[in-house]
């Protein structure tokens, strides 16, 4: 008999369809429902993104303004939410009080045991509305600053950037901050969103599923690059008012002394894309802009010179995270916090995956091949 070919990791299976998102491969750009996400990201804000993953198409003006009313109606942490966030320690990881809070959220949703169509959709737009306050109060926690209550005179970025400062943000920074949540807002089936479907296969309830995608996203080898971006550049030593040259030749010099070491250099490369991250040029563009306000030419030359040293050994292309570590480090976010951002725009994308699994649901339950002992016997 013959024995079945094993996929480790599922590498090369077909597991479903889905509309969602895909990787065009002839222009080598990631779609959302059909969309470059370039064109996305520089055209239309994150609040129309969330509505397009959703619902498959791009709201006219009476559904955002039908949108907005709700999203901006729900950004405020529940009491319960907050109280549990408090009681978890300050070592605790930002990635350990995301994926409480949401597990909390989801226990205390008024429509918890409901998996309706509708009930789904509420469920993934309160979540959409209010994860960012757990991310802006968690940071601010961890400084001894108090939580900074939402506003609903302003879009979803420039609330979330005025919940985690206390400020109000300039125009140049909510831009770069939206680009960045609409680039990581959906990647068709990653390690997270397969999570998230099976999950919801089960029948499990939306933030159930969600909470297990934020545990799989918890994994260095699937999330955390752009925190580990942040720390290469901490570790070569960002010296503020150096020059551009002089900051690239030392990343330079870092970035061959790792690869002759062969130590793992995160933020390059991607499975999915062949030719370069077709989101990085979106994001390298916001960078620029970022470093261009706040004065930080050091910054470009550090990612310059990794940039380059990376290509010239290995022709390895940054992937999405090289960019956004620096672009949020230049906000003012706390390195620590980086992944939840991800998990605040990739809200979007996993529910949309979780009400396309549930509408037509099978449950996922690979076989395995047993390699252990044959059968044997206890001794009397």
């Amino acid at each position: 008999m013959t024995e079945p070919e094993i996929h480790k990791g599922l590498a090369g299976v077909v597991v479903d369809h889905t509309a969602v998102s895909k990787v065009n491969p002839d222009t080598n750009s990631l779609l959302y429902r059909g969309y470059p996400v370039q064109e996305l990201a520089g055209h239309r804000d994150m609040e129309d993104v969330a509505y397009l993953l959703w619902n498959g198409e791009l709201p006219d003006a009476a559904q955002r303004r039908e949108f907005d009313a709700f999203e901006r109606a729900h950004r405020t942490l529940p009491a319960e939410v907050i109280a549990a966030i408090d009681l978890l320690p300050l070592t605790a990881h930002p990635m350990d009080v995301a994926r409480t809070a949401v597990s909390v959220m989801g226990a205390s949703h008024p429509l918890a045991g409901d998996n309706s169509v509708e009930a789904n959709m509420e469920k993934a737009a309160t979540l959409f509305a209010a994860f960012p306050a757990v991310v802006a109060y968690d940071q601010r926690r961890r400084r001894d600053q108090p939580l900074v209550e939402p506003r609903d005179d302003l879009g979803y970025s420039a609330n979330f950037l005025w919940m985690t400062f206390g400020e109000e943000a300039p125009a140049e920074v909510i831009h770069a901050f939206d680009v960045s949540m609409v680039l990581y807002a959906e990647h068709s089936f990653n390690a997270s969103t397969f999570t998230a479907r099976v999950i919801t296969s089960t029948l499990a309830d939306l933030h159930s599923a969600v909470t297990g995608a934020i545990g799989a996203l918890k994994g260095s080898l699937h999330g955390g690059a752009n925190e580990a971006v942040m720390h290469t550049f901490e570790e070569i030593g960002i010296e503020k008012d150096e020059s551009r040259e002089d900051a690239a030749a030392r990343a330079k010099a870092w970035m061959e002394d790792a690869l002759a070491a062969k130590k793992k250099v995160m933020g390059f490369g991607h499975r999915v894309y062949k030719n370069g991250d077709s989101r990085v040029p979106t994001m390298k563009s916001a960078l620029d802009a970022m470093i261009e306000y706040y004065g930080r030419d050091e910054i470009l030359g550090l990612y310059s010179g990794l940039e380059t040293a990376m290509d010239e050994a290995k022709n390895i292309k940054p992937n999405l995270d090289y960019p956004a570590g620096p672009t949020y480090h230049l906000m003012g976010f706390d390195t620590e916090m980086f992944t939840p951002l991800f998990i605040a725009a990739r809200i979007t994308g996993w529910t949309a995956h979780i009400m396309e699994q549930s509408a037509s649901n099978s449950l996922i339950r690979p076989l395995s091949l047993y390699n252990g002992p044959e059968e044997r016997h206890v001794g009397a």
